[in-house]
């Protein structure tokens, strides 16, 4: 698509797919022309009703975006991510516990360790963890494409069911406000007003699954880059300290998040194609960061290329707020997973993948993990 049409109307519904880099880097940067309502276009078709997720500061432009991003600096600042770094790297130490012989990474490790990080920081009940995952699974399902029947309902019976709950937060916060983020909005104020219920639920569900789902998907990429690539994994087991660099490189090679819904908002031409005022616009920023125009032998994985230019977190004014976060986690998890295996292998059984719009990773990853020898140990 880069090479022979790379703006083109694809399925579902002909929207307009941005593959080249300069592209995408262009729709990125201009809001003025490619507006954030395509988020709400995607994200709740009428088959939906209404979504959380896609009425909140996703689905904004400036201004409006630009006051309520300052409101969660502070669940994702540097402070933050230094206060519960020490938290999740004991947690990570005891989720490789569950990794022994043969185990669904996913299932075991992936997705617990950032559920406990959004956990921590929206101040979240911990028992809570699996129906973290079955939520975001079903939200980020939603493509405007009428499913059928039985996924519809089940959608639609999650975003109540979230929507409940975190109603009841928002109200046990409001009787007696703690040290967490969700009592942070209840007592936050924007232009002398403070935020309705329906705001801060938007926030929250946001957080949720920006928080969840994107570092699951990277975690485990980078497993199964690691099963399918030993010399790596042996690599990083004896250079643990090129760790950071790999999950740069991750990020770029196979990150998690696919693309950014967006409305043009003009007619807008890019690579002499023009673009329609009104459509839906899909950057590819997956593309985009294996453009040839861009990166130097983008199909390889090289520790040492550097992330600059990269656009796997955004870029401009919905730059991804959790970026810090989600590279501490990454960094946090292959650092315990490394130090207590040598090799992961693939296993038999299927490599499941999720089937949405703008993310991709594996839900089911069963893998082999052989435990590294103690130093001084002979090899048998």
């Amino acid at each position: 698509m880069r090479r022979t049409s790379p703006v083109c109307q694809v399925d579902p519904g002909g929207m307009w797919a941005v593959t080249r880099y300069e592209d995408v880097l262009f729709v990125m940067k201009n809001p003025g022309l490619f507006s954030s309502e395509g988020f709400k276009v995607a994200w709740q078709p009428p088959w939906v009703g209404y979504n959380p997720f896609a009425n909140s500061m996703l689905a904004m432009d400036p201004p409006a975006h630009t006051r309520l991003r300052g409101l969660i600096h502070r669940a994702f600042g540097a402070a933050t991510v230094a206060r519960i770094e020490p938290r999740l790297r004991a947690v990570a130490l005891e989720l490789t516990n569950r990794l022994v012989e043969e185990a669904d990474f996913v299932e075991a490790f992936g997705h617990p360790l950032p559920a406990f990080a959004i956990g921590e920081i929206l101040g979240l009940d911990h028992a809570l963890h699996a129906k973290f995952k079955r939520w975001a699974d079903d939200i980020v399902s939603i493509t405007p494409e009428l499913p059928s029947p039985e996924d519809a309902e089940r959608v639609r019976t999650t975003l109540a069911e979230l929507t409940g709950y975190l109603m009841e937060v928002i109200a046990k916060r409001r009787r007696a406000p703690v040290d967490d983020t969700v009592s942070d909005l209840v007592r936050a104020e924007l232009d002398g007003q403070r935020l309705t219920d329906a705001e801060i639920v938007e926030f929250l569900v946001t957080l949720l699954i920006g928080g969840l789902e994107t570092t699951t998907h990277l975690l485990s990429n980078s497993l199964l880059f690691l099963a399918d690539h030993p010399d790596m994994m042996e690599r990083l087991h004896a250079e643990p300290g090129l760790i950071s660099l790999f999950v740069e490189e991750m990020l770029r090679y196979d990150g998690p998040v696919q693309t950014l819904p967006r409305i043009a908002t003009a007619d807008v031409v890019l690579s002499g194609v023009t673009v329609p005022r009104g459509a839906l616009v899909l950057p590819i920023m997956a593309s985009a960061n294996r453009d040839e125009a861009r990166f130097k032998d983008p199909d390889r994985f090289d520790l040492h290329r550097g992330s600059q230019g990269g656009l796997h977190f955004g870029h401009g004014v919905h730059f991804c707020i959790g970026a810090a976060l989600a590279r501490m986690e990454a960094r946090v998890a292959l650092e315990a997973v490394i130090a207590r295996f040598e090799r992961v292998e693939r296993v038999p059984g299927e490599v499941r993948y999720n089937r949405t719009l703008t993310v991709r990773g594996p839900i089911a990853l069963p893998l082999r993990f052989s435990p590294a020898r103690r130093t001084g140990e002979q090899v048998r």
